[in-house]
């Protein structure tokens, strides 16, 4: 599991040193995570924020400040997870469920209900209660979720200035319960902390994937 982990952790840092060296993006992103970014409560739940802070161009954020890109962003979470465990993870969407599976449906992780969105002039939520999964332990199944969230100023002075949220609260890792807290902490969490921050910083080039499923796309 560490060799593993570390594998992970050394195509991140490669991912992003390559970024760096990319033209100029649109945007740029700094992470805001607090220092207590992840808190495993004495019942082993876990609640986690990863946080970060965009500036862009007004016209970017009126571009895609829409439902319809909300829905893009969790969709482009969930390219990114794969391609950042170099196509290990992948996502399989039905109409009941989506599933984080590695390689194939039967090994799946973490299995979550259909997403719920809410979004407004100023914030936009998409959240993922998470149903069960190999990394659920058997107490927590049907507990918690996971949200991605964003929120814009009002203001209207350039350049806009955007902060998106990665939340898991409630979750209990299966991990935990069977190997301790400390186990968790530098496996499981590290890599989500790891995977997370380097998606956050990705968004500085402002593209988005196509959602799947589509559910909020305009209809002409």
């Amino acid at each position: 599991m560490p060799a593993a982990v570390g594998a992970i952790g050394a195509f991140i840092a490669w991912v992003l040193v390559r970024d760096r060296r990319r033209r100029r993006r649109p945007a740029r992103a700094s992470i805001v995570s607090p220092r207590r970014s992840t808190r495993v409560a004495p019942d082993r739940s876990v609640h986690s924020v990863q946080s970060a802070h965009l500036e862009l161009p007004r016209s970017e954020l009126e571009r895609l400040w829409s439902p319809e890109h909300l829905e893009n962003l969790g969709r482009t979470y969930w390219c990114f997870l794969t391609r950042a465990t170099l196509g290990l993870i992948r996502v399989f969407y039905t109409e009941e469920d989506r599933s984080v599976a590695l390689l194939t449906k039967p090994l799946t992780l973490l299995r979550f209900d259909p997403p719920d969105y809410t979004f407004d002039a100023h914030r936009g939520t998409i959240r993922w209660a998470i149903r069960d999964g190999l990394l659920v332990s058997h107490a927590g199944r049907g507990s918690g979720f996971l949200a991605l969230r964003v929120s814009r100023d009002s203001a209207v002075s350039e350049p806009a200035k955007l902060d998106v949220d990665v939340e898991v609260a409630n979750f209990y890792p299966s991990i935990a319960s069977r190997l301790g807290t400390p186990v968790y902490r530098w496996t499981q969490s590290l890599v989500h902390v790891l995977v997370t921050h380097a998606f956050l910083r990705s968004l500085a080039s402002l593209e988005l994937a196509e959602s799947k499923v589509g559910r909020l796309r305009q209809r002409t």
